[in-house]
């Protein structure tokens, strides 16, 4: 094969490894290309997740590289002269390389597991059900500040007024422009209009897919101020890569103070006097 290429093969996890490196080091170009600024309370659980199992799979990534290149190397045809002898398997490597990947991915699994029912199955209570006792089937979940809708190419956003209800009179509606206030446990109902497509806050560490026909819930509690984005992480059309949103985290007296007004906006919007006929 010669060792030229040998070499031209070990390029390949060198620059792979090498360009997560960088990307992950502050005050270089590729500062901005790692992962965006976690404002969530259980953002940072994921991302250790996420480096966990980032570490694991570069680390046997690495090895097996080193060993497909030493292999590349030693064994190099124009170097070594003694005929290839070939082997028509082994019952002991088959069962090694099967267990060793099968329980990498188990350990993978029940490590996670509590992360993954944090964010997507264990959703917050508002209150202890008849028998008295948080943490039973019987809970009464808290229900839902906002609802998004997703369809082609927006997402379309109501909010429970001052009853603190959906689907009442005194809802508010926007388009792309989702508002929630900061250092409190939010719930968000989605849901699809049209095609499938999947609801991704970066910065809060939430996406989940917008099933048509379903309605699902995501929960969150930011803690911090900003304005963040809100992007479709479903290829869902030719208008897919516009199909954007802006997520502002404030305060509770900042978030009360808007809602008032778009919900006053949108009562004057909706009335229209009709002038006296003479």
């Amino acid at each position: 094969m010669g060792r030229f290429w040998s070499l031209l093969f070990l390029l390949v996890p060198v620059f792979g490894v090498g360009t997560f490196i960088v990307a992950a080091t502050p005050n270089t170009l590729l500062v901005n290309h790692w992962l965006p600024e976690n404002i969530s309370e259980t953002g940072g659980v994921i991302d250790g997740l996420f480096m966990f199992i980032l570490w694991l799979t570069g680390i046997i990534f690495i090895g097996t590289g080193v060993a497909l290149f030493w292999f590349l190397w030693k064994y190099d045809s124009e170097r070594t002269t003694e005929p290839v002898k070939y082997m028509h398997g082994s019952h002991t490597l088959e069962v090694v390389w099967s267990i060793l990947p099968a329980a990498t991915l188990l350990f993978i699994a029940i490590f996670q597991m509590d992360a993954f029912a944090d964010a997507k199955i264990r959703r917050p209570i508002q209150s202890a059900g008849p028998d008295g006792i948080e943490g039973t089937a019987d809970d009464v979940p808290q229900p839902p500040l906002v609802e998004v809708t997703g369809r082609q190419f927006e997402w379309r956003i109501r909010y429970a007024g001052k009853d603190g209800l959906l689907y009442t009179t005194d809802d508010v509606h926007t388009v792309n422009e989702l508002h929630i206030p900061v250092d409190e446990v939010v719930v968000v109902a989605i849901q699809s209009e049209d095609v499938l497509h999947s609801f991704f806050l970066p910065n809060m560490r939430v996406k989940q897919d917008v099933v048509p026909g379903m309605q699902q819930y995501v929960w969150f509690r930011p803690i911090r101020s900003g304005e963040f984005d809100i992007v479709c992480a479903e290829l869902c059309g030719w208008g897919h890569y516009k199909m954007r949103g802006r997520l502002t985290v404030e305060s509770r007296g900042q978030f009360d103070a808007w809602l008032q007004r778009e919900f006053e906006e949108q009562e004057r919007s909706e009335y229209t006097p009709v002038e006296d006929e003479e």
